[in-house]
């Protein structure tokens, strides 16, 4: 006895339909959080370096007030949030002599501010990728009932009277499976590569307190 997708759909009950559209629903969100975030890592990666290469010829120069309309030219990149706003903080104080270590700090509470906004969604990955295989598991749990149900109403244990319960069962855990794993790869690819654009966006605010130190002040 062959039971094509169809027949497995219309022989499921409510609660097991609930339980697979449920599964589809967070596969179709894991997907879109992480074409979305892929796409934002992309645009970063790219008008970091752009913004880079232009701000590091103007303040060998020295040429602050140009870096600073460079840096609101990418008015969503955190790289140039970051360098105008450290800028714009050292200005801020004036004469102090603190002004550069004021600005060290206020940088990094910026660096946090900017993690947590560039792994937005993240917690939507870790999510399905950690309860998928249990709502999977409850849709298999769903599926068994479903196949002694059969067995009592054919009186019988023939392969007839469970095969629809099986598939359903089958067919619900591994939608469970696949979806928990492709938002696992997701995550761990994507916390990676944005692990790997905070520490560069460390390096950059490192680099800039030099510049500040070394030209414009000295720590107290």
């Amino acid at each position: 006895m062959e039971l094509s997708l169809l027949e497995i759909w219309e022989s499921m009950g409510i609660l097991a339909r609930l339980v697979a559209i449920g599964l589809l629903g967070m596969g179709v969100a894991s997907l879109a959080v992480s074409f979305e975030r892929l796409f934002i890592l992309m645009k970063m990666d790219r008008e970091s370096l752009q913004f880079a290469t232009r701000s590091r010829s103007l303040m060998n120069n020295d040429e602050l007030s140009d870096v600073r309309a460079l840096a609101k030219s990418f008015p969503k990149n955190p790289l140039a949030r970051m360098t105008l706003r450290g800028l714009e903080t050292y200005d801020a104080q004036g004469e102090s002599p603190r002004a550069v270590e004021f600005t060290r700090r206020d940088m990094g509470r910026q660096l946090e501010e900017l993690a947590t906004e560039a792994r937005r969604g993240m917690g939507l990955l870790a999510s399905v990728g950690s309860t998928a295989p249990f709502i999977g598991l409850f849709g298999t749990v769903i599926g068994i009932i479903t196949a002694f149900q059969g067995i009592a109403a054919a009186g019988g244990g023939g392969i007839g009277a469970v095969s629809a319960g099986i598939a359903e069962a089958l067919i619900v855990t591994a939608v469970g499976l696949f979806v928990a794993i492709a938002a696992v790869l997701f995550f761990n690819y994507l916390s990676g590569r944005f692990d790997r654009f905070d520490t560069r966006l460390q390096h950059a605010a490192g680099e800039l307190i030099d510049y500040l130190e070394r030209n414009h002040g000295d720590v107290a």
